[in-house]
């Protein structure tokens, strides 16, 4: 073997010119305590709060975990661990990025599975994207945002009636457990299939099974096409399980800042809340009521100000927020629920004596409300079902009465209530049968006219079908004219008084 001297001076030369002496300045220290998905770390003097952390440990892909400074303390920082947090061990040298937390935004998440990090969860390959947006933002000011009067369809009819939704929205659904509030987010995604809404679908804390059986619902409707869920199951750290509804936030906004409309469904928060706690009581801060920390308050509602309708300088977009909770045998004031509803702008209550009676889904509308709904909702629906929750409330009152029997009521009370228990009926509807706003309006407009009062209450759900069918054969120019113009005008309100002339006419009941 001969030594040239030309060869390892030429080398020596090219790694001599292609040395970088850039000098990185990070803070660098110690994890002196691990466990829990939380790190104790003494040396980071130069950290900031809520700043990314990168760990000499990696994980079971090779990967470098992350962590995120929460607790500033005068000899250490407490850091939440994001990932594997069994690798990370005491003595494990941990230093400062200068970074906040973030996650990859744009369109080559729609239609994907990703965790609060952005990584892929559906093997599907990598997401390639070249923005991120960081995971904490400051909602939009006051100067910024517009009025929100678009209408938003959830294509459920007792929704889009008596709780009417409107992009830039914040509305809380809320009631006890499997009573049908996942079901309502997940309908709503699937009517925005073939529109122009980007949906986020954000799983806190449920079961791996679910949120797949979720995915599935969506891809069996075709509204993947449309639609992120960003996934932190049960099965994951409370500290990703806390990060989770920030991410699909950020995911939002960055639509909303190309002036899109996006629907999020935060499902759901109260688990969000039990992830804070436990974070908050492993890093040692002090509990309040419920043992909760005292910024539970501010943990959602800096969530859910994000959602609004922005002005054009602001890129002209919406951000609508479905947040849900779970109440303990319908208790509304218990400490969360009452903190979320304080934040949003009105909420769809389900109640378990309704669901148990058959009525799905189960609102109630004497305790639900949105308090923009008015001004979001089309003309036609106004016009329509403008006294429908008057009607369903006298209908309750009366039906109190009604028990001891109806013979001594008179003919105003005994039609008040066939009304009301045709109207009721009438608002059932099947899961995953979203209907468009031309469906809901001609079917509320039959109901709340009177002109279902001689149909039997049993027959009313075989009705509504074959009527549906008349209408999308026979008279879709009525249908089309009240979703061009959102509008019942004189001469479309006549043709469909005859269009319901003739199908009563021609079913037999």
């Amino acid at each position: 073997m001969v030594i040239r001297a030309e060869e390892i001076a030429s080398i020596l030369k090219q790694q001599i010119e292609g040395f970088d002496a850039e000098a990185v300045e990070a803070s660098v220290g110690t994890v002196i305590v691990a466990g829990d998905g939380i790190a104790e770390i003494h040396g980071l003097g130069e950290c900031m709060s809520s700043e990314l952390l990168e760990f000499s440990s990696s994980d079971s892909e090779g990967r470098p975990i992350r962590g995120l400074a929460l607790n500033l303390e005068e000899e250490t920082v407490g850091a939440i661990i994001l990932g594997d947090y069994s690798a990370v061990k005491e003595g494990d040298e941990v230093r400062t990025t200068g970074l906040v937390a973030s996650i990859p935004v744009g369109d080559a998440l729609v239609g994907r599975v990703v965790n609060p990090l952005g990584d892929p969860m559906d093997e599907r390959g990598p997401i390639t994207t070249t923005e991120s947006f960081p995971v904490e933002r400051i909602a939009p000011d006051v100067v910024s945002r517009v009025h929100v009067d678009e209408p938003l369809q959830t294509g459920i009819k007792a929704i889009d009636a008596m709780i009417p939704l409107g992009r830039g929205q914040r509305e809380l659904i809320i009631g006890d457990r499997s009573i049908g509030k996942s079901a309502i987010g997940i309908d709503a995604v699937i009517n925005q299939k073939g529109g122009d809404v980007t949906c986020v679908y954000v799983a806190i804390g449920q079961k791996d099974s679910k949120v797949a059986q979720t995915v599935a619902i969506f891809e069996e409707y075709g509204a993947m096409d449309h639609t992120i869920v960003v996934s932190a199951s049960a099965a994951e750290s409370a500290a990703l399980q806390y990060l989770a509804p920030y991410a699909g936030a950020a995911i939002a906004e960055y639509f909303m800042t190309q002036g899109r409309d996006v629907l999020v469904i935060y499902d759901d928060l109260s688990k969000h809340a039990w992830a804070y706690r436990e974070v908050s009581l492993l890093l040692k801060r002090p509990p309040g009521r419920e043992a909760y920390p005292g910024d539970v308050f501010y943990l959602h509602s800096r969530l859910l100000e994000r959602a609004a309708r922005v002005d054009e300088a602001n890129g002209g977009g919406s951000v609508t927020a479905l947040p849900v909770i779970e109440t303990q045998a319908g208790d509304v004031s218990a400490y969360i629920p009452t903190n979320v509803i304080s934040i949003t702008d009105g909420q769809i209550f389900l109640e378990l004596d309704l669901f148990n009676a058959g009525q799905r889904p189960a609102t109630n509308p004497g305790i639900s409300v949105s308090r923009v709904g008015g001004d979001a909702q089309t003309k036609a629906m106004k016009k329509v079902a403008g006294t429908l929750r008057l009607d369903l409330s006298q209908y309750r009152e009366l039906q109190a009465f009604a028990q001891f029997g109806t013979d001594d009521l008179d003919a105003a009370t005994r039609l008040q209530l066939t009304r009301g228990e045709r109207l009721t009926e009438l608002l059932k509807q099947p899961q995953y049968q979203p209907l468009t706003l031309a469906q809901q309006v001609t079917l509320l407009y039959m109901g709340v006219n009177g002109h279902l009062d001689q149909v039997p209450v049993d027959k009313l759900g075989d009705l509504e079908k074959a009527y549906h069918e008349f209408m999308a054969a026979n008279h879709a120019g009525v249908l089309d004219a009240i979703m061009t113009t959102g509008d019942l005008d004189e001469s479309t309100e006549e043709s469909l008084k005859a269009a319901i002339t003739e199908f009563l006419g021609s079913v037999a009941y």
